[in-house]
């Protein structure tokens, strides 16, 4: 017995995307979008040039505004859309089982991949939201079951 508790393998934690939670490689973004993002990041864009959608990423080439191309790896972390695919995600939850395991999955993502301070409260009000929702709904129907028994 002791031997199989040392072999088991741990599940590392993972993020949003590695578990296919969300997938933003399938995503299209306009020039406006990608602009207003990456000015809101404090870069000099002036024209997008071309995007590559990866799985864990976006590659962006674009002109600055002296007219030199740049070209970086961008996290879909930087865009609206995400923030509304994971509180979207949240309102998803039937039950506080499922509402703990995605909050321990935002957490993580929170500790280990960049995230604004204005996305990550938004994120962590909808939670509290949400949570109290399903807290508010199981008392309810707990009291229901109660009073028709």
């Amino acid at each position: 017995m002791a031997s199989n508790l040392r072999n088991r393998t741990l599940s590392k934690p993972q993020g949003l995307i590695s578990l296919n939670k969300i997938k933003p490689e399938i995503w299209r973004f306009d020039d406006a979008r990608i602009i207003k993002a990456l000015m809101a990041r404090g870069y000099d864009v002036k024209k997008i040039k071309k995007v590559k959608y990866l799985k864990h990423q976006i590659c962006i080439s674009y002109w600055d505004e002296k007219g030199g191309v740049c070209s970086s790896f961008f996290s879909y972390r930087i865009f609206e859309r995400w923030q509304r695919s994971v509180q979207k995600l949240v309102y998803d939850c039937q039950s506080l089982y499922e509402m703990h395991s995605l909050t321990q999955l935002i957490e993580y993502e929170f500790a280990h991949y960049p995230y604004s301070q204005e996305m990550q409260a938004a994120i962590n009000d909808t939670i509290v939201a949400c949570t109290s929702q399903i807290v508010e709904f199981a008392s309810y129907q707990r009291n229901y079951n109660l009073a028709a028994s």
